[in-house]
């Protein structure tokens, strides 16, 4: 691989190097060209925020390398700053993308391995001499400053980033390139001060930033700074505005950031003590995930859905929790039933509920397949030779799956590492399932990996080839899924054979809808990752270029949500045959465990249709909402009566201009067709529901209100002035002042009327027909 930049010119850098978008909280959103992201005009007054870094190099005497950037450079041209400050890029190999839990450790590797490949290209260094050990992350830095000293008054040009800043002491050897430096010096602090007050010399204005307000308190002590934490600080951003010289632009950019005190400024010298780093959250997964924005729903918006607020209580306290079929006595299927709560909880709780004869065939297939999915997501630990990884993916089934003491250390993150370091106790549990389970997972793994080995050495980094292609992917990680689950369900005894013989076809389609909804929501993260799924022979019919991050544009937003509803409309084209394989379910677990993936899928589809959100980072459906669903999922009733509704908002959400709006109206249509009757026999049964809760509480007031007025003792005893209504309007009227009579005859007829009410319900619940059935064994 030839080193970076070269045979390329300025203009080319410009054009091609892709610098990573970020939000005020220094979330990715996105990337762009360094044209386009350097850009000030009266659309962009600043450009647009991205990530940057500004090495410190210092030689063993502890003087500081400077630079003069060359003549030639676009922006800022011939001004002396530190050694070395560039862009991380998107899309490069080493990685220089960092994850919010890259910064709150501190490492930043792909900051690190920006740095040492800027390094090389502005100063020659060799990279070999140059480790991430040797770096300190220090802290970062939000600015920005039009060039207009370079460019005039109305620049075009200028910088707005959030600047990682990086020191280093070593004795390096260096032969700066002409195209990128002009002049380099080794500097001590009063030498640098010295020079900084010559006027005839320019300065960068992030390197006076930090000089003014950081740099003589980390210079003063380097060896503590670099060998200890006392000056990291990796939870704050330090927010500047550039000084007068530097407003202005195209877009007349002013004041906008104001100006952070000196974190020092209360010592005017020593700094205080860091915070404690935070490691970030420990949920977080291998790939991607992570790296950019979640948008979850407020707080206030989460209380102000009061049903949602009660099925989320009743779920975590009341009769609502699923309990756990799991046999934790031995040792190997407790480990296997701790991997799962940790890799994934939101199918450990539905797997849990199973039945017993099911519940551990289940789990073990699900683990089989994630240590599959870490195998293949791991990015880093095979890229010397993905051959390796292939053979991994391929021979599993028949190694890893059934070897005893087999295990894999050093692949994936987290707890998914942790898996594969361990899987021999999963071998262990796997081999005590009944020969037609262990058949059935050995088949699908076989197959599984296979079709993952297939994608390896593809270029995925803008999306699949086209549709067919992309629903042989998800065929391949979800779709072969739904057949393996099918063909449990049956070989298990805990449903029919009907089920079995729709394993390849719409048992398929159950996997893939998921695995579509999983796909479109998470476009930007699996964008940021480089390995994207969306098929090009969508995507590209609302670009103006052959890069999918196009969508993740501001500027391109009308033609990103077309091309998200198209994409959404194509998933929804699932969902009947998904409903059709629901309908072949008679175990009532069995229903629960598939119903419940489902109508997540189709509420967060509902969620993403028309949404700007999905290209600033990963839409969220509300917890309690994810609650009601989870709750609503025991009948066929309940499942229809979700589709129906979301179904319905999506079709009263379509756009009346948008491309794909004729199909969108088709499918939904067809989903409340099918779904309608069950839906609204389960919508009138939830406000029976409400209803009756309503009437005990009526039995209870009127009964209270009638052993205080005696008159239970007196039933006949008493006549009414008038008709039963005059009765009621006198209370109304009245309240505890009205006539005896007419309170007494107002509350029995309350008492009455909600006992009858609740009696009918009790008859009518009692008679309706149930298709599902409660596992017996």
């Amino acid at each position: 691989m030839s080193a970076y930049g070269q045979g390329m010119t300025q203009d080319d850098m410009m054009a091609k190097d892709m610098v990573i978008l970020v939000d005020d909280n220094d979330e990715i959103i996105g990337n762009a060209s360094k044209v386009a992201s350097h850009t000030f005009s009266k659309k962009n007054p600043r450009g647009q925020l991205h990530r940057a870094f500004s090495v410190f190099l210092f030689n063993e005497e502890g003087k500081l390398l400077l630079q003069q950037r060359a003549d030639d450079k676009i922006t800022f041209p011939a001004v002396w700053t530190n050694t070395c400050c560039s862009h991380p890029l998107h899309g490069y190999d080493p990685s220089e993308v960092d994850s919010p839990k890259d910064v709150a450790s501190g490492k930043v590797p792909g900051v690190k391995n920006a740095a040492i490949r800027k390094l090389e290209h502005e100063l020659g260094i060799n990279p070999n001499d140059l480790e991430h050990a040797d770096f300190k992350f220090l802290t970062r830095l939000h600015y920005w400053a039009a060039d207009v000293v370079t460019h005039g008054k109305k620049a075009p040009w200028g910088e707005h980033e959030v600047d990682y800043i990086l020191f280093i002491k070593k004795n390096v050897t260096f032969k700066a390139n002409p195209e990128e430096v002009m002049d380099t010096k080794y500097v001590t602090l009063p030498e640098l001060q010295k020079m900084m007050k010559k006027k005839d010399l320019l300065w960068s204005p992030w390197f006076r930033i930090i000089a003014e307000q950081f740099l003589v308190h980390w210079w003063k002590d380097l060896d503590a700074t670099l060998t200890t934490d006392r000056f990291v600080d990796v939870t704050t951003i330090h927010r500047f505005d550039p000084t007068a010289e530097h407003m202005g632009g195209a877009g007349n950019a002013s004041t906008y950031l104001g100006t952070a005190a000196s974190p020092y400024a209360a010592t005017g010298a020593a700094a205080p003590a860091a915070p404690a780093a935070k490691i970030g959250n420990a949920a977080l997964k291998q790939g991607s995930y992570g790296k950019v924005k979640i948008h979850k729903h407020s707080k206030l918006s989460q209380l102000s859905h009061i049903d949602e607020v009660f099925s989320a209580l009743w779920l975590q306290y009341g009769g609502g929790a699923m309990e756990n079929q799991i046999d934790l006595k031995d040792e190997n299927a407790h480990f296997c039933d701790d991997m799962l709560n940790k890799v994934s909880r939101s199918f450990a709780a539905v797997i849990h509920q199973l039945p017993k004869g099911l519940c551990m065939d289940i789990l073990i297939f699900y683990l089989a397949l994630r240590a599959l999915d870490t195998i293949e997501d791991d990015m880093e630990f095979f890229k010397a030779d993905n051959s390796v990884k292939i053979k991994h993916l391929q021979d599993f089934y028949k190694v890893g799956l059934v070897t005893d003491g087999w295990h894999m250390d050093g692949v994936g993150l987290g707890d998914e590492r942790t898996l594969l370091e361990n899987y021999h106790k999963c071998v262990a549990v796997f081999k005590t399932l009944s020969p037609a389970s262990q058949e059935v997972i050995a088949d699908i793994t076989k197959r599984m990996g296979a079709g993952m080995a297939s994608y390896v050495e593809k270029d995925l980094g803008q999306g699949t080839v086209d549709i067919p292609a992309y629903n042989l992917y998800c065929h391949y990680v979800a779709g072969l899924v739904g057949e393996g689950l099918s063909r449990l369900f049956t070989c298990t005894g805990y449903e029919s054979a009907e089920v079995e013989k729709v394993a390849k076809t719409i048992a398929n389609t159950t996997g893939v809808f998921l695995q579509k909804t999983n796909i479109i929501r998470d476009y930007l993260e699996d964008y940021v990752d480089g390995r994207t799924f969306w098929p090009q022979s969508i995507w590209k019919k609302y670009t103006k270029t052959d890069d999918l991050g196009e969508l993740a544009q501001p500027e391109n937003r009308g033609q990103a949500l077309a091309c998200l509803n198209h994409m959404i409309t194509d998933a929804l084209t699932c969902a009947p045959e998904s409903l059709e394989f629901m309908s072949l379910l008679h175990t009532e677990e069995v229903f629960r465990f598939c119903a419940i993936p489902q109508v997540m899928a189709i509420a967060t589809l509902a969620d993403l249709y028309n949404n700007p959100k999905v290209f600033t980072g990963v839409v969220k459906i509300r917890k309690g909402m994810a609650a009601q669903l989870i709750l609503d999922t025991k009948t066929t009733g309940g499942l229809h009566k979700w589709f129906n509704i979301m179904a319905r908002r999506i079709l009263k959400n379509v756009p009346k201009n948008d491309p794909s709006a004729a199909d969108t109206r088709k499918i939904c249509k067809e989903i409340i067709a099918i779904t309608d009757k069950e839906a609204q026999t389960a919508i009138a049964g939830a406000w029976a529901q409400v209803v009756t809760f309503l009437a005990v509480i009526g039995i209870v007031f009127s009964a209270y209100k009638l052993f205080a007025l005696d008159a239970l003792k007196q039933v006949g005893s008493f006549t009414l002035n008038g008709s039963i209504f005059t009765a009621f309007t006198n209370v109304a009227k009245h309240g505890a002042a009205a006539d005896c009579c007419d309170c007494k005859a107002v509350y029995f007829v309350i008492l009455i009327a909600c006992a009858v009410h609740v009696l009918g319900y009790s008859v009518v619940s009692a008679g309706r027909k149930n298709t599902l059935k409660k596992a017996t064994f």
